[in-house]
């Protein structure tokens, strides 16, 4: 039987988009006079912690001095302005499958959403730049990190995504590629199907309802094909 509603991540799972955020932080820390730099190592490290704001406070505390906490979240809007530079000038491409799932979903009546914890104005800068359209003109429902108490591995964007779409996490299937997405996808109630990103091969995936490579239609469980 198939869901009411597909529940996408958008970091990893819509796109491999974490790339782009690094360098979007390490431009905006140079720009901003810091000493702070992420290698891929660092941030693969980082990526454990979900939220800019809140990586940038654990990094603080790693290396022992760096901004105070109204100053990281100037540089975080600063550095959420360049990411949408980034993507706007080209080079992000969707992930295999996600563009026809999510055509196809639509075609056949599913509601379509995205929970994530990234924030609102990262989804709008992937949606203009990878449908060319708002993401309220692509997804039903938007939840994203930034209206919510607590992010993800916490349960409360799922909660938040599927109390606007009117439904309960029976009716739903969240899409994921990270451990932190399926344990917030599994606090709320949902089945986690998984494509692991460029980021996240190595995480741990226990309780998925299934782990795929991507979302192309042969990839997929029947009930979402």
């Amino acid at each position: 039987m198939r869901p009411a509603a597909l529940i996408f991540d958008v970091d990893g799972t819509l796109a491999e988009t974490e790339e782009a955020h690094r360098r979007a932080f390490n431009e905006t820390f140079a720009e901003a006079g810091l000493d702070w730099h992420w290698s891929r190592e660092t941030y693969a490290d980082l990526l454990r912690t979900t939220g800019g704001k809140e990586r940038m406070r654990t990094w603080r505390q790693e290396v022992g001095s760096g901004p105070d906490d109204a100053t990281i979240a100037d540089l975080h809007a600063a550095k959420t302005a360049r990411f949408g530079s980034i993507v706007a000038s080209g080079g992000l491409a969707l992930r295999p499958g996600v563009a026809q799932l999510v055509a196809a979903a639509r075609a056949r009546g599913q509601r379509v959403a995205v929970a994530t914890t990234t924030s609102r104005p990262n989804v709008d800068a992937l949606c203009q730049a990878c449908w060319g359209q708002p993401a309220e003109r692509v997804f039903d429902v938007v939840a994203a990190g930034d209206e919510v108490p607590a992010k993800k591995p916490a349960p409360d964007v799922y909660l938040l995504a599927l109390e606007r779409l009117g439904l309960g996490p029976a009716d739903a299937v969240a899409l994921e590629d990270s451990r932190n997405g399926v344990l917030s996808a599994q606090a709320a109630g949902l089945p986690v199907i998984v494509t692991p990103s460029a980021y996240t091969a190595a995480d741990d995936f226990t309780g998925a309802h299934a782990i795929i490579p991507d979302l192309t239609a042969d990839n997929l469980p029947a009930n979402l094909r």
